[in-house]
């Protein structure tokens, strides 16, 4: 039978994609056609920006942030809740949506914290209870004197929010959420792979009663659409989440104005597992679901190192290909589907040649092909094992942004930890071990912004990012108020005498 996905964008009632602008929205020159990954049918179609859209929406955006920046912390803690309580209201049908945009199966998005709506929400509740402590400091005179020296925390102005495709739900909340709390105003630039999720987004902001041009939306492809957001001379910042090359491009085209930039440019995450861990069998679980199930790999923070103490090396391989055997594929709304396709066949081409690579890297255990039959109009990819992979191969060392685990024996803590680290990322790592004093050694020793002991969770109130060539800055709790403000500094005498 042919796998189709059109019933549901028929009862999902999708809507044109229109840019966002000022708080109209208004239909562009030219579109894209989204084909959905899974089938190769189209799903609908949305405008794709120009330069002048661009202009319009950071003019808007600077217009608004006038007034937005100086609103009461009432009404911005009041609207950021309302907002919270509306993605909850309307989760299955931005779960719904997700699942037209990149067939990530609604099975994932509504089990898994990190990528459900309702992490989403709890990071907008979670700004919001920032909005009203946005305070400074007053500190004594260092030189004597009868005045007073004073620190206050400014919004940082216009603030281009560019999203990648694979987790819209959580990246929408984690840029915007901080923003709106600091009292920027923001110009989003979602993925041409994940589109019709966050034009609801913002759609449901609208709803909540966001002022007209705090937030606009441009959609399209990174060039030119992207290109003309980073190197616009109104936008203050930018934030960005998606490859390393375009990290990079953002950084050059910072330099002529200085914009301030948060960078999360994805990485090559290990997972220690030492002959101790409490369940080998759990910790591969963890570790082969994270680049399995659900984004299929296509994920910047997964495991998909797997450093192995040589004593549970054995144990640790058979855990692993029991658990990748029982992925599964297909319809992204079929509750027994649990784990979607490659984004496109771009995608799919760089996974399958480093898969190709592999096979003089390291041992071929399970997997390594495309996915044929029913699911062969999607960009499937199964589950691919490759085993006695040493740190300096390809595999170990590229990020492959596909269901490809890379297994590596290590001898000692030191040895594991040195493999760990020798990498050009830094954003997250897992260490499985029974000792409390080894986990927290191991983690202190690992250069990555994340550790998990014993599994790993993304938390709306810890900062994220990374070490290395995996970005620049944080975003989540506090980090993130930093990260969209400017520190002030204030002198003031309290007599007539000049300081």
């Amino acid at each position: 039978m042919t796998l189709t996905v059109q019933p549901h964008r028929e009862s999902v009632g999708l809507k044109p994609g229109r840019l966002y602008l000022g708080g109209e929205w208004v239909a562009a020159s030219d579109t894209w056609t989204h084909r959905h990954p899974a089938t190769g049918e189209v799903i609908g179609e949305f405008a794709s920006a120009t330069k002048s859209d661009v202009d319009t929406a950071v003019a808007a955006a600077r217009t608004a942030f006038g007034t937005w920046s100086t609103a009461r912390a009432g009404t911005r803690v009041t609207l950021l809740h309302r907002y919270a309580e509306l993605l909850r209201e309307h989760a299955e049908e931005l779960r719904a949506l997700q699942a037209l945009d990149n067939s990530v199966p609604v099975s994932f998005t509504s089990g898994i914290y990190a990528m459900s709506v309702a992490a989403a929400a709890d990071v907008f509740d979670h700004h919001a209870g920032w909005v009203d402590k946005l305070g400074g400091q007053t500190l004594p005179p260092y030189q004597g004197g009868d005045h007073l020296a004073m620190t206050f925390r400014e919004p940082i102005g216009v603030v281009a929010a560019i999203l990648p495709w694979n987790a819209p739900f959580l990246l929408f909340a984690q840029k915007v959420a901080p923003a709106l709390a600091a009292g920027c105003t923001v110009v989003v630039k979602p993925s041409e792979y994940a589109t019709f999720t966050v034009l609801r987004m913002v759609e449901l902001l609208a709803e909540a009663g966001l002022p007209a041009g705090v937030v606009n939306v441009v959609t399209g492809p990174g060039d030119p659409v992207g290109e003309a957001l980073i190197t616009h001379a109104g936008v203050d910042k930018v934030s960005f989440t998606g490859s390393r090359a375009v990290g990079k491009r953002i950084v050059e085209a910072s330099a002529g104005t200085l914009k301030r930039v948060s960078l999360e440019l994805g990485g090559k995450s290990p997972a220690l597992v030492f002959a101790d861990a409490p369940n080998v069998g759990l910790a591969a679980a963890t570790v082969v679901g994270a680049v399995t199930l659900g984004l299929s790999g296509q994920a910047c923070v997964a495991n998909t190192r797997a450093l192995v103490h040589r004593d549970v090396y054995d144990e640790f391989l058979a855990a692993a290909q029991g658990v990748a055997s029982a992925v599964t594929y297909g319809d992204p709304f079929d509750p027994g589907v649990l784990a979607c396709p490659l984004v496109n066949e771009r995608q799919l081409d760089r996974v399958l040649g480093y898969i190709e690579r592999g096979r003089g890297e390291g041992r071929l255990v399970m997997g390594g092909q495309r996915l044929g039959g029913d699911l062969a109009a999607g960009f499937f990819v199964g589950p691919t094992i490759f085993a006695d992979v040493e740190n300096s191969a390809t595999i170990a060392q590229e990020e492959i942004f596909g269901p490809v685990l890379a297994v590596i024996p290590f001898e000692d803590e030191d040895e594991a930890v040195a493999i760990a680290n020798d990498t050009e990322y830094g954003l997250g790592a897992s260490v499985f071990t029974a000792g409390a004093q080894r986990a927290f050694r191991v983690s202190r020793r690992l250069r990555a912004g994340t550790i998990g002991i014993n599994g790993f969770q993304i938390e709306p109130h810890l900062p994220f990012g990374g070490f290395n060539q995996s970005g620049l800055g944080r975003e989540g709790g506090a980090s993130s108020i930093e990260a969209f403000t400017e520190l002030k500094s204030v002198l003031m005498p309290l007599t007539e005498e000049m300081m």
